[in-house]
């Protein structure tokens, strides 16, 4: 490729905030958008959501994604709507996932509008939707499949790669070749021991990068060395026993289908009592499916692969899900979203938060400002559907369960790799000022927290 103009990349999301993603590498007068997520959490960070996008879409040539994960990728049928008109790249698997999540989220945020509109509770005198589900089957009709470690062309003489992240099926870490320059985007990565997916590919086994932008979730903390289900079988023994319901809130993507592994384990062993446990999202049933179609992403085999997809009562309707919240314990529901921040699980909380009898168990990473952030604090309240909703229930935070790579094994996956420049994203301020210290301290590799809206050359 010729060297031409340097090529620049501008932040404008993902910036002191584990939300929000989106990355603008302009390159020959092209414009390519690497993520394209929703803020979420804290309310000034939603409000960004509402703000006009920091370029018109219709300027953006190309979108790239990493994987299908919200804060990702869940901005882009309102970018869509609003005039971009290009290919939307990623692999197949988050193909087949964003083809659920879109229209899910469509569907829930047009839901939230219509509630409150009903119960009056919006600041708006007609509350709308970010966006709706027509605009999410629309945006799906721009995503276009590439496959693993294939050259794509670009527009703007811009070439990139897609290498297994790990993480959640279909999930890529990005090499970007533009201008004569490398740039590697890490997207979100998973974890080298994850008992559900692969590991990451190495950065090592790559060209040397002039810049990389690299996830900064556990920047600054260890993940416990252990199992996960060691972790969950005691909590489940003790609110079961006592005829509780255990209420698990998690992202319907990943997180899901670990914990159906993690909990056919235990009901394998003897280690909980054979009680129901039901999937309480459609979402993370058809989810269920994808994983299953796609076996070279994820290393389950034999008995655990049977087990993981019979354990549970697949529930798909909204008459089954309200039936839950009158059938009382001894059970198990796991439910989105895995934050507390929609969904059904919202009603479950409802029904069974206030007996302290039940358990509300948190199994990954909860951003500020989040319902899960609150109960993890010990608020001992939440305000769902307009009303103030008490919380007697147990509230446990799992250490273990996380499907990204803490600081040591982000360094890990840096360490033998020759970068120029990291720019440490995708991350509260904390977690990534301590990861950027260490990227310096330990790899000897120029590191710094962007700003948002901060434009750098590559």
């Amino acid at each position: 490729m010729a060297h031409d103009e340097r090529p620049t990349l501008r932040f404008l999301g993902g910036t002191g905030t584990v939300t929000g993603s989106r990355f603008l590498l302009e390159s020959n007068g092209a414009r390519i958008l690497i993520d394209c997520g929703l803020f979420q959490g804290y309310k000034q960070l939603r409000l960004r959501n509402r703000s006009p996008f920091p370029v018109p879409p219709s300027s953006i040539d190309a979108v790239v994604l990493t994987h299908a994960h919200l804060d990702h990728s869940g901005y882009l049928p309102a970018l869509v709507r609003d005039g971009f008109s290009g290919p939307i790249i990623c692999s197949a698997g988050t193909a087949a996932l964003v083809g659920l999540l879109w229209p899910d989220s469509a569907h829930l945020l047009e839901e939230e509008a219509r509630f409150a509109a009903r119960k009056g509770y919006s600041k708006h005198e007609s509350p709308a939707p970010l966006y709706r589900t027509a605009d999410a089957e629309s945006a799906l009709e721009s995503v276009s499949v590439r496959r693993f470690g294939d050259t794509i062309a670009l527009p703007g003489r811009v070439e990139a790669e897609l290498h297994h992240a790990g993480h959640i099926l279909g999930a890529a870490h990005v090499r970007f070749r533009a201008g004569g320059r490398e740039l590697h985007v890490s997207g979100d990565l998973g974890r080298a021991d994850d008992a559900l997916m692969i590991a990451p590919e190495p950065l090592a086994a790559l060209p040397p990068a002039h810049a990389l932008l690299v996830e900064s979730t556990y920047g600054d903390r260890a993940h416990p060395v252990t199992d996960p289900a060691e972790e969950l079988a005691p909590v489940l023994e003790r609110v079961l026993g006592r005829g509780g319901v255990v209420m698990i809130p998690a992202f319907a993507v990943g997180r899901a289908q670990a914990l159906l592994l993690h909990l056919s384990r235990l009901r394998r062993a003897g280690r909980i009592p054979a009680v129901p446990v039901y999937l309480n999202s459609p979402m993370a049933v058809d989810a269920t499916a994808l994983y299953r179609a796609h076996p070279d992403e994820h290393r389950v085999t034999g008995d655990d692969l049977a087990d993981l997809y019979e354990l549970a009562t697949m529930v798909r309707t909204v008459d089954d899900s309200k039936l839950l919240n009158l059938r009382g314990g001894p059970m198990i529901i796991v439910a989105a979203s895995g934050m507390l921040t929609g969904g059904r699980i919202l009603h479950h909380l409802s029904a069974y938060g206030g007996d302290a009898r039940n358990a509300i168990v948190l199994t990954g990473y909860q951003a500020g400002g989040t319902r899960g952030a609150a109960l993890a604090g010990g608020a001992d309240s939440q305000r769902i559907f307009g009303r103030q909703i008490p919380i007697a229930a147990e509230v446990v935070q799992l250490e273990s369960m996380s499907a990204h790579a803490d600081a040591e094994q982000i360094l890990y996956w840096m360490r033998g790799a020759h970068v120029d420049r990291a720019y440490v994203v995708h991350g509260e301020p904390d977690a990534a000022d301590v990861l950027r210290w260490r990227i310096e301290r330990e790899l000897g590799v120029r590191a710094r927290v962007p700003e948002q809206g901060e434009q750098v050359e590559i």
